[in-house]
C-alpha cells in the first residue's frame, strides 16, 4: 500500500473538520467538503521528477495528491493525459500578440467527457469505503461516466434522467450497466428522487458537489495543465463550469 497524505476532511464554509476515511456527504452545514493533504510532509517526500517520471498513465500518476488509500481501489479504464490542440486556424492575431489557443481534448477519456475523471475517482472511493449501491441525476455524460466505473468496480447503479435527455445518453447510461430512469421534469427533479431515496434504498447520493471526491478527480485537469506546461500555468482558462466541480477541482490544484 502506497503512502497517503490526506490529513482530514473540511467544510467549504465553515472549515469544521471532518474524520479521512469515512463515509461522507455534505458537511453538518449542508456544504460540499473539500479533502485536505499534508503537504508539508507530501512537499518533502514526492517531487515534480516522481510525477513526470511516473510510468503510470493517466490520471493515477498523481495518486500521492489523490485520496484514494489503497492501489487496489483505483478504478481505471484507460485515461490518458489529454492532449492540448493548438487552433492555429480560428483566431486571427495581432501582430504584437505572442499568444496562443489551445483546447484539451477531453474526449480521449473513457465515455468521451472529462466526466469520466470525477466519476473515477469518486466510484474508487465508494469501493474503498465499502458502499455498494450508487445513485444520481444526470443529463447524461456524469451518468455514463459512473455507470461505466461502478460496473467494473462491481458496484450497482441507479441513475435518473429528466424526460428531454437524448435517447442516445439513455442508451450508453442503461449499456454500460445502470438502471436508469427518465423523470417527468428538469434535472432538480431528478435530484430530489435522489436524495428522498437515500433512506428507502440505502443507495449513495453522489450528485454534483454532494460528496467529497469528484472534486478529487476533477482536480487531475488542473494537475495534467500544469505538467503539460512544465509546472507552468496558461494565462488564462476558459472552462464550461457545468455545476462546477471542475472549477473546484483545478482551483485546488492551482492552489
Amino acid at each position: 500500500m502506497e503512502k497517503n497524505y490526506v490529513s482530514h476532511l473540511e467544510c467549504s464554509i465553515t472549515g469544521k473538520k471532518y474524520e479521512a476515511n469515512k463515509i461522507h456527504g455534505l458537511s453538518n452545514a449542508g456544504r460540499p467538503l473539500l479533502v485536505r493533504y499534508d503537504l508539508h510532509t507530501l512537499k518533502k517526500e514526492v517531487s515534480r521528477d516522481d510525477i513526470t517520471n511516473s510510468k503510470v498513465v493517466g490520471l493515477w500518476r498523481y495518486s500521492p495528491l489523490l485520496p484514494v488509500l489503497d492501489a487496489k481501489d483505483r478504478i481505471t479504464l484507460g485515461e490518458t493525459i489529454t492532449p492540448l490542440i493548438e487552433l492555429n486556424r480560428t483566431v486571427n492575431y495581432s501582430s504584437k500578440d505572442k499568444g496562443f489557443v489551445l483546447v484539451k481534448d477531453e474526449g480521449r477519456l473513457p465515455t468521451g467527457s472529462f466526466k469520466a475523471r470525477g466519476l473515477a475517482l469518486a466510484v474508487s472511493m465508494a469501493k474503498e469505503l465499502g458502499l455498494n449501491h450508487l445513485a444520481m441525476p444526470t443529463n447524461g455524460n456524469a451518468g455514463a461516466a459512473m455507470a461505466a466505473y461502478a460496473s467494473f468496480a462491481g458496484l450497482r447503479t441507479t441513475i435518473f434522467c429528466p424526460d428531454d435527455t437524448p435517447e442516445i445518453n439513455i442508451s450508453e447510461i442503461e449499456l454500460q450497466g445502470a438502471s436508469v430512469y427518465r423523470v417527468n421534469g428538469l434535472i432538480n427533479d431528478c435530484g430530489k428522487i435522489v436524495g428522498e431515496g437515500k433512506e428507502i434504498t440505502g443507495w449513495f447520493d453522489v450528485s454534483t458537489l454532494k460528496e467529497p471526491y469528484r472534486i478529487e478527480g476533477k482536480k487531475t485537469m488542473g494537475l495534467e495543465l500544469a505538467e503539460q506546461f512544465k509546472w507552468e500555468l496558461p494565462d488564462v482558462i476558459f472552462y464550461p463550469t457545468g455545476g462546477g466541480t471542475g472549477l473546484i477541482g483545478m482551483w485546488k490544484a492551482f492552489e
